[in-house]
């Protein structure tokens, strides 16, 4: 299977778009954003758990990153309410399931081998820094190799200059409305912009968004 495995290639998913498909686990749905592979794939992908639904214990062979949007997710390892971002290295394994329902942001198979990170982050209860510029601030997640990940919060009429990606860019849009001159991106938008894309991102209404930059060289992406 292959969905938006062209990395070469800008792509905009808006919620409108979603098509959420059932995984091989009762309750649990998938919204496929790209994905190389059938059920072990290197994927980025939204997946909604219903209430006292759980996942069959698996072991991350590639690593997984996940974002939870809303509700609570839950393994052996404890309980993580909305706004955690988690890291679960090459190796690891767990049985996820969830008492009142959930839905996770997840990249599956993108991790460095060296990168070892095993670590969550309560990003709702912890300190943004100011950004490279006015309105801006910053939450940063983690940094490996070229790898950047954060959340950035933008203060409503916030602009940034315009600059290239080096490595390309992926943003999820977690609240408010994030915008470049290409286009305005609500709440629940993916966007991946490829290695040498440019724009001019602001936000006139405020947003808060999470980014992950360097990821995506031609040498390492797919």
């Amino acid at each position: 299977m292959r969905v938006n495995s062209d990395f070469s290639k800008r792509v905009v998913i808006r919620p409108q778009d979603h098509t959420w498909v059932q995984s091989p686990a009762n309750g649990v749905e998938r919204m496929m954003l790209d994905r190389i592979g059938e059920e072990v794939a290197r994927a980025t992908t939204l997946v909604r758990f219903a209430p006292e639904s759980q996942f069959d214990p698996h072991t991350h062979g590639g690593g997984e990153e996940f974002l939870v949007l809303d509700g609570v997710f839950s393994d052996e390892s404890g309980d993580y309410p909305q706004g955690s971002y988690v890291r679960n290295p090459i190796g690891t394994s767990h049985r996820p399931h969830t008492h009142q329902g959930c839905t996770i942001l997840v990249k599956l198979h993108q991790f460095d081998a060296d990168d070892q990170a095993h670590f969550s982050i309560d990003t709702k209860n912890s300190a943004f820094q100011q950004g490279s510029a006015d309105g801006l601030t910053v939450l940063p997640l983690h940094s490996v190799a070229s790898e950047n990940v954060a959340l950035v919060r933008w203060a409503p009429g916030t602009k940034f200059n315009r600059h290239r990606h080096w490595g390309g860019e992926e943003i999820y849009v977690l609240e408010g409305t994030f915008q470049d001159e290409h286009s305005d991106y609500p709440q629940g938008t993916w966007l991946r912009s490829p290695h040498l894309s440019e724009h001019t991102p602001f936000s006139e209404s405020g947003c808060l968004i999470y980014v992950k930059t360097g990821h995506l060289l031609p040498d390492t992406a797919p």
